[in-house]
């Protein structure tokens, strides 16, 4: 009997993913953020530096999880529109609490302006990661693999 199995992205596939959303995040939100909040490129290039490193590390590790443990559970690999935006949020939410001090020390600002840029980033990020992973998944699709054995 033939079973379909889903496959998981493979490591090469998920540091792609992982470097090139930062790095076009990164070319789109730091000039703007420079020109919206009058602070130098400096600091706030330094910052968006650090906090791509954390991302990126949050990404990989995140991604793995959810296929792992939520989509390949459930025999898929496609996520729903809901489960787009859940994963989104959910994505964001763990970095919002990563960067809410390292924002504020590095810029000298208070909690309180910390959050608040961090929620700008944050929105930012909700609406750039959904369209990016969409974006993704349909240039770099995963298919199913046909296993001959008899399970």
């Amino acid at each position: 009997m033939l079973e379909q199995k889903p496959l998981s992205r493979a490591l090469a596939d998920r540091i792609r993913m992982a470097l090139a959303f930062e790095i076009i995040g990164l070319l789109l939100l730091v000039p703007v953020t420079t020109w919206l909040l009058d602070k130098p490129m400096f600091e706030l290039g330094s910052l968006a530096v650090l906090m791509s490193l954390l991302a990126t590390w949050w990404n990989y590790q995140f991604n793995l999880w959810f296929d792992r443990f939520y989509l390949i559970p459930r025999g898929r690999w496609r996520k729903t529109m809901i489960e787009r935006v859940w994963h989104a949020v959910a994505f964001e939410a763990g970095l919002l609490l990563a960067f809410l001090f390292p924002t504020a020390w590095l810029l000298a600002i208070s909690l309180w302006q910390a959050l608040l840029l961090d929620l700008g980033f944050m929105l930012f990020y909700l609406v750039y990661g959904y369209v990016y992973h969409w974006g993704y998944d349909r240039l770099f699709p995963l298919s199913f693999s046909t296993d001959n054995s008899s399970t």
